[in-house]
């Protein structure tokens, strides 16, 4: 048992535990050596004495190690310690994309395609290398603060490319996000993880897992047999063109699926153009109930040639042999009729046939019932209402399933009919921050112009604060999608440069921008700066706000003092005369 404090391979100090596994245990570890965080996965200790676990533990360490990719989760180190199978890896913070779905119900459109970008581009380069995940879900994807998405887990990975296969009975991964082909059996293949991932984009968009049940049984069969529930139903915001991706990836026949994760990747880039958002449901190329019938005949064997026994035969004995072989022939004949009957006959012939929902938009009630029912599909009586600016009311908008899907003979079609254009009424929005108004405008489908006016002394009180100051229409007023209102705001104040102007200049400007100006004095003798502004506290062009404060320094002329005499330099001669003033006179002598 790993326990906190462990260190392992004198390396790996355990810091505590961070998650269970069916086949290991993972711990938020520190490397000594490398002085950093990282995650250590420890095989089970009931699992390590097992040689196929163990082998199937190493050959994760084998697959993950040959991986680079900023999308999946690094493999640090890989060792035995004292009977301890560990795994050393990239440790990842934040939260699995399964605990943001239970605490956020469904991501938005940007949300999900972002982080489905990142979840092919990650498998594609998994899949370059031969690489199955087999266990795609919302639990085995990290996704850290700033939207980067890491794949952990590649516990049951294979190389396509070794000889060493996990057993392909098993059925292993998550039930409900599990390929038909895996849920049956059957080998697994890159096309395996297209359709887990389809299913994590179902999930993304919708809050809500396709198929559900009481028993991993029940799921799986829902995986083999059911249609994926129409994600409209859930989300009628979802573009056709991001639907066609989930259908295309989530197809029960890995032939109707993507080739690649390049190819899903791309496809995802280009869902939102203009000239593919509305475009065509995607229709099967491959029938869905294809199953593969390719029958292996096994040679009998003998009791005495399995023992390698040679054994005299008479005539009688063949006889009697040839009779049994005769009579077991016919019986296994009747029986491998009634299975063909049971399992293909009975089924073709009582199958329903499949029909494609006629397009029925744009028809009255009664109309599109018609056409519905001459194709061999039932109506439902309640329609759902819905707005539309394209479709008159009390005509049909669409149907689900919508046009051009492909459905069984006798399923249920709803139709969706037009309640005509949906109108609002408008609210007071002066005084609301203007992109506050103008996210709930386009919400009602109005188109929203801005319009900026320069401030004056009678919009002192929204000056900066970026409010709406009118709308162009009033309270009250009934609009319809497609309408356009105009909200009025201020522009931004640039400080001019008040070099040299006047204190009235300034003072006027003021009192129209709202801001508070402090008049300070300086001494000039300069006439030319009397009265003018010498220096300004604000640069000119910098922008201010309602009441904000500044200063200016106006000069003040003064008189320079000529009064004072400059003071006067004694010359020579009478230095010389001062000096000989000092000396005794010889006359006097």
């Amino acid at each position: 048992m790993v326990t906190k404090g462990q260190k392992i391979n004198d390396r790996y100090e355990i810091i505590k535990s961070i998650g269970e596994g069916g086949m290991a245990n993972v711990y938020l570890a520190y490397d000594t050596i490398l002085d950093r965080n990282v995650a250590i996965k420890v095989l089970r200790g009931d699992l390590a004495n097992d040689e196929k676990f163990v082998r199937r533990f190493q050959r994760e360490a084998l697959s993950a190690s040959s991986l680079s990719h900023p999308n999946i989760v690094a493999m640090y180190d890989v060792g035995e310690d004292d009977g301890l199978y560990y795994i050393v890896m990239e440790y990842v913070e934040g939260k699995t994309l399964k605990q943001l779905l239970k605490k956020r119900g469904s991501l938005t459109l940007s949300e999900a395609i972002d982080i489905m970008l990142q979840l092919t581009d990650g498998m594609a380069h998994a899949h370059d290398s031969y690489i199955v995940h087999r266990d795609l879900k919302p639990q085995n994807i990290m996704i850290e603060d700033d939207g980067q998405i890491k794949i952990t887990d590649f516990g049951i990975a294979m190389a396509l490319n070794s000889t060493q296969l996990t057993q392909t009975n098993s059925v292993m991964g998550s039930v409900h996000y599990l390929p038909p082909e895996q849920a049956a059996g059957k080998g697994t293949t890159i096309k395996s993880d297209i359709y887990s991932m389809g299913i994590i984009f179902y999930e993304l968009l919708t809050g809500e897992l396709p198929f559900k049940g009481d028993s991993a049984v029940e799921i799986a069969l829902k995986q083999m047999k059911e249609p994926l529930p129409d994600v409209h139903k859930l989300n009628n915001d979802i573009p056709q063109s991001i639907e066609n991706i989930i259908l295309k990836s989530t197809a029960k026949n890995p032939k109707n699926r993507y080739d690649d994760a390049k190819s899903m990747h791309n496809d995802l880039l280009t869902a939102l153009n203009d000239d593919r958002i509305n475009e065509e449901p995607y229709v099967y190329p491959y029938p869905e109930n294809e199953v593969d019938e390719t029958t292996k005949i096994m040679k009998p064997i003998s009791e005495d040639d399995e023992e390698g026994i040679a054994t005299p035969i008479t005539d009688e004995k063949t006889k009697k042999s040839n009779k049994l072989i005769i009579a077991l022939s016919i019986i296994a004949g009747v029986i491998i009729i009634a299975l063909i009957s049971v399992f293909f006959i009975i089924p073709a012939l009582t199958a329903e046939s499949d029909v494609e929902v006629p397009d029925v938009s744009g028809m009255t009630v009664r109309r599109a019932t018609n056409e519905l029912e001459d194709a061999g599909l039932k109506v439902n009586s309640e329609v759902e209402e819905v707005s539309s600016d394209e479709v008159k009311e009390d005509r049909v908008v669409r149907t689900d399933p919508r046009s051009g899907r492909t459905v069984k003979e006798g399923t249920e079609v709803t139709l969706y009919v037009s309640t005509g254009v949906e109108t609002h009424t408008l609210e007071n929005y002066v005084n609301m921050d203007v992109g506050e108004a103008r996210n709930l405008l386009e919400d009602m489908g109005l188109t929203v112009t801005i319009e900026e006016i320069e401030p004056d002394s009678t919009t002192c009180s929204v000056i900066g604060q970026n409010l709406v100051i009118s709308q162009s229409l009033d309270e009250g007023s009934e609009v319809a999608s497609g309408d356009t209102i105009t909200l009025t705001v201020l522009q931004d104040i640039t400080f001019p440069d008040w070099y040299l102007k006047t204190e009235a200049e300034v003072t006027s400007w003021a009192n129209n921008a709202c801001v508070t100006v402090t008049t300070e004095y300086q001494d000039t003798t300069d006439a030319n700066m009397a009265g003018k502004v010498i220096t300004q506290s604000r640069p000119n062009g910098s922008t201010v706000r309602s009441n904000d404060s500044v200063t200016i320094t106006i000069g003040r002329l003064v008189e320079s003092n000529n009064d004072e005499e400059p003071p006067v330099e004694e010359d020579s001669n009478n230095e010389n005369n001062n000096s000989n003033s000092n000396q005794p006179s010889t006359q006097e002598e």
